[in-house]
């Protein structure tokens, strides 16, 4: 039992609810990794003489989804491979969508990673790319309505857009849909 319960009405009567997928910004590098198509080249630009005598640059393909990424700024094949990993979890984050159940919806890690309605995440740190996923999530089944999304996730609206504007992909996707919903685009 892990707590997906809802209360029917007055009645002492509990349901399992079941547990929200996780969203492919979440998985663990292995599995997200099992899911992509791996291809590695040479990349143009600056970066020393033996940048481009070997195949460095690393581009992940998410097959599920057919989103992709690429990194090729560094020596190392292993170095890109985990900026084309991260980079691959923001575009997951800021163009995948996954339902909202009603009630609760914030995860335990969005629940670790904010206090007294602020949110505590670098865009360096690796759970960015999901608490993103989450915020973003919720604000499509809000219906581009930032104040019931952020009254969901239980933090300030000013905190919700912050957030989002800390990727600029992620706050052109939001206001996109804003726009196309008749709503003034916002700026963090």
């Amino acid at each position: 039992m892990d707590g997906h319960f809802e209360t029917i009405g007055d009645t002492p009567e509990r349901i399992e609810r079941p547990p929200r997928p996780p969203h492919p910004a979440s998985l663990d590098d292995q599995t997200i990794l099992a899911e992509c198509r791996i291809e590695r080249g040479r990349i143009g630009g600056p970066g020393g003489q033996h940048r481009n005598k070997v195949e460095t640059a690393v581009t992940l393909t998410h097959t599920p989804t057919g989103l992709s990424a690429q990194a090729g700024e560094r020596r190392s094949p292993k170095d890109n491979q985990r900026m084309a990993l991260r980079r691959l979890r923001l575009e997951l984050a800021t163009h995948v969508r996954l339902g909202v159940p009603d009630g609760e919806v914030r995860s335990d890690l969005w629940l670790t990673r904010t206090k007294d309605g602020k949110i505590a995440v670098s865009d360096r740190h690796r759970d960015f790319p999901t608490m993103l996923a989450e915020a973003m999530d919720v604000l499509w089944a809000a219906r581009m309505d930032v104040r019931r999304a952020a009254a969901r996730l239980g933090v300030s609206r000013t905190q919700l857009v912050r957030l989002i504007g800390k990727h600029p992909a992620a706050l052109g996707a939001m206001n996109q849909a804003r726009v196309r919903r008749k709503l003034r685009p916002l700026h963090p």
